[in-house]
C-alpha cells in the first residue's frame, strides 16, 4: 500500500529559497518503522516525501504517474516482488530514475547485480544519516545544498581544537598547508579523522578545489573501484555511458580515503600506481587519465601488524605514510570534552529547531567520569538524542549501565583469576589457558560492541574479524547482547 506523500505532487526541484517545490524523493521498504524514520528525517530536511511498502506499491504510483520522484530509495530484500524485479521495472516505466537500493553490506553480489541493473548508488544498513547524507549530496541538489551548508557550520567552529592534543595537530595541519605531501590519520573510530581531513583541505593552497570523501569500508571491491576510476561505456552489463571516477571529480582538490585499511590487494596495487605517476586508466578503457590532487588517507586499523600478515602492502604505507597525523582517543583527552558538550547541544538545537538545552551537573559529572570507547561520535550521538528527546534519561540509564557492564566484567577476571590461583596445580596449564583467552575474548567483544554502540558489523570491522566469526564468538564466550 502507498502511504501520501507529504506535499502535493510535482516535478520541480529546487531549494527553499528558489520559490520552486523541494525535491521529492520515494521510500520503498517494507519496514515501517525505517520508513517512519526516513520520512521523518527528509520531511525535517525540507524534502517531500511518499513511502512505499511494497515493489508492486511503487510501481502502481509511477505507472499512474502520480509520483515523479527525483529519488528513489529502495530497499532490496523485501516479500512478494523483491528490489532487484522491482528497481528492473522501475527503470522500464522512467529510464532516467534515479534509485539508490538499501542492502545489508554482506550481500555484494546482489549490490552488483542492482548497480548493473542502473541503480545509482547503494546505502548499507544498519545505516548512520552521513550515509544517506552522501546519496543526498551525490544525487539531489537540494541535499547538496543542505550538505555543504551543514559543512560549512562545521568548518568555523573552534571547539575541536580546545585541547592541548588537537592544538599540536593544528600545527601541523598549517606546516603542511603550501605543500601537497600525502597524509595518513590515524586514530580510534569517532575520534574526529574526518575533520582532521576537511582542515588539511581547508587550509591548503588546494582550498577552492572539491573535496572528495570515499568510504573504503563501505563498498565491496568491485563497486569501490568502479568509485574511484571510473568506467568507461560498455565495460560491463548496465555500463550504458562513461562515468568520471572520484579520482578525476577531485583534480585541483583533495581525495580523501576513509578507512583504507579496508581495502583490497588489487585495489591497493591500483592506488599505489595513483601516487606515483598521478595517472590511472578506467574500468574498459585504455587511455590513461591525468590527476592533480592532494590524498589524505584515514584509518583505526593497525597497519603496520596488517603489512606483517601480508593484509596491506608495504610499498603503499610507506607512499601513504608521509605525514602521520595520529589523533589520541577522547579518554585521553578530557579537556575537550565540555567545549564540545556545548559545541552540539547548540548545532543540534538549531538544528532540529529546539531550544538549547542546559545539562545537568549529574549528567556533565556523568560524561566526565566516563572513557568514552566510541570517542567523539559517542558523545554527539548522546548529546543529540538528549536535545530531540529534550530529556537525559535514556542517557544516564545508558551511561550506568555501560558503567555497571565494565565492573561486572573487572569482578568476572578476578574471580577467575582467584580461581586459578586456588586451584593451581589440580587444574590443566591447557584448560587455565582456554579459560582465560576466553574470558579476554569475551572482555574484548563486549568491548567492541560498546565501542561501536552495539553495532555488530561495526564492532566486527573493529575487531578484525568477518561478521559471521563474530556472531559465533559471541555465542561462544556468552557475551550478553542486549541490544
Amino acid at each position: 500500500m502507498a502511504e501520501a506523500g507529504a506535499a502535493p505532487p510535482s516535478s520541480k526541484r529546487g531549494s527553499p529559497d528558489s520559490g520552486e517545490q523541494p525535491p521529492r524523493i520515494l521510500v520503498v521498504d517494507d519496514s515501517e518503522g525505517i520508513r517512519g524514520y526516513l520520512k521523518s528525517l527528509l520531511v525535517s530536511r525540507g524534502y517531500r516525501v511518499s513511502c512505499a511498502e511494497d515493489g508492486e506499491s511503487a510501481l502502481s504510483l509511477l505507472e499512474e504517474e502520480a509520483l515523479l520522484p527525483d529519488l528513489v530509495l529502495l530497499d532490496l530484500m523485501m516479500p512478494g516482488m523483491g528490489g532487484l524485479a522491482a528497481l528492473e521495472r522501475m527503470r522500464e516505466i522512467v529510464p532516467g530514475i534515479c534509485v539508490a537500493v538499501i542492502s545489508v553490506i554482506g550481500r555484494a553480489p546482489t549490490i552488483v547485480q542492482a548497480m548493473k541493473l542502473g541503480a545509482v548508488d547503494f546505502i548499507s544498513k544498519p545505516f548512520e544519516e552521513e550515509d544517506l547524507d552522501r546519496v543526498l549530496e551525490l544525487f539531489v541538489p537540494f541535499g547538496q545544498a543542505i550538505a555543504e551548508e551543514s559543512a560549512a557550520s562545521d568548518e568555523v567552529d573552534d571547539s575541536v581544537w580546545s585541547g592541548s592534543a588537537m592544538v599540536e595537530i593544528r600545527g601541523i595541519i598549517e606546516q603542511i598547508s603550501d605543500t601537497d605531501v600525502t597524509v595518513l590519520v590515524q586514530g580510534e573510530s569517532g575520534v574526529g579523522k574526518e575533520i582532521v581531513a576537511r582542515s588539511i583541505h581547508r587550509l591548503s593552497n588546494r582550498a577552492d578545489g572539491p573535496f572528495v570523501k570515499v568510504n573504503c569500508a563501505a563498498l565491496p571491491e568491485d563497486l569501490l573501484e568502479s568509485e574511484l576510476f571510473g568506467y568507461e561505456k560498455g565495460a560491463f552489463t548496465g555500463a550504458y555511458s562513461r562515468k568520471h571516477g572520484k579520482f578525476e571529480v577531485a583534480t585541483g582538490g583533495t581525495i580523501f580515503l576513509d578507512e583504507i585499511g579496508e581495502m583490497s590487494p588489487g585495489l591497493q596495487a591500483k592506488l599505489l600506481q595513483v601516487l606515483q605517476d598521478s595517472r590511472f586508466t578506467r574500468l574498459g578503457g585504455n587511455k590513461d587519465v591525468e590527476v592533480d590532487l592532494r590524498v589524505v588517507c584515514a584509518t583505526h586499523r593497525p597497519l603496520l601488524e596488517m603489512i606483517s600478515r601480508n593484509d596491506f602492502r608495504e610499498d603503499l604505507y610507506f607512499r601513504l605514510n608521509v605525514v602521520n597525523i595520529h589523533i589520541p582517543p577522547l579518554r585521553d583527552r578530557r579537556e575537550e570534552i565540555a567545549p564540545l558538550v556545548d559545541r552540539f547541544l547548540q548545532k543540534y538545537a538549531r538544528h532540529y529547531g529546539k531550544g538549547v538545552t542546559l545539562l545537568s551537573e549529574l549528567m556533565r559529572e556523568a560524561f566526565a567520569n566516563y572513557d568514552f570507547p566510541g570517542n567523539v561520535r559517542e558523545l554527539e550521538n548522546m548529546l543529540k538524542r538528549i536535545v530531540v528527546l529534550e530529556s537525559e534519561d535514556s542517557v544516564l540509564a545508558e551511561l550506568g549501565e555501560k558503567q555497571k557492564a565494565g565492573k561486572q566484567d573487572d569482578l568476572d577476571f578476578d574471580s577467575l583469576l582467584e580461581e586459578v590461583t586456588a586451584t593451581a596445580g589440580e587444574v590443566p596449564l591447557r584448560e587455565v589457558s582456554r579459560r582465560v583467552s576466553s574470558e579476554v575474548e569475551r572482555q574484548a567483544i563486549g568491548l567492541a560492541l560498546r565501542r561501536t554502540d552495539w553495532n555488530r558489523k561495526k564492532a566486527a570491522s573493529l575487531l578484525g574479524v568477518s561478521y559471521k566469526t563474530l556472531l559465533l564468538k559471541i555465542k561462544e564466550c556468552g557475551v550478553q547482547v542486549t541490544h
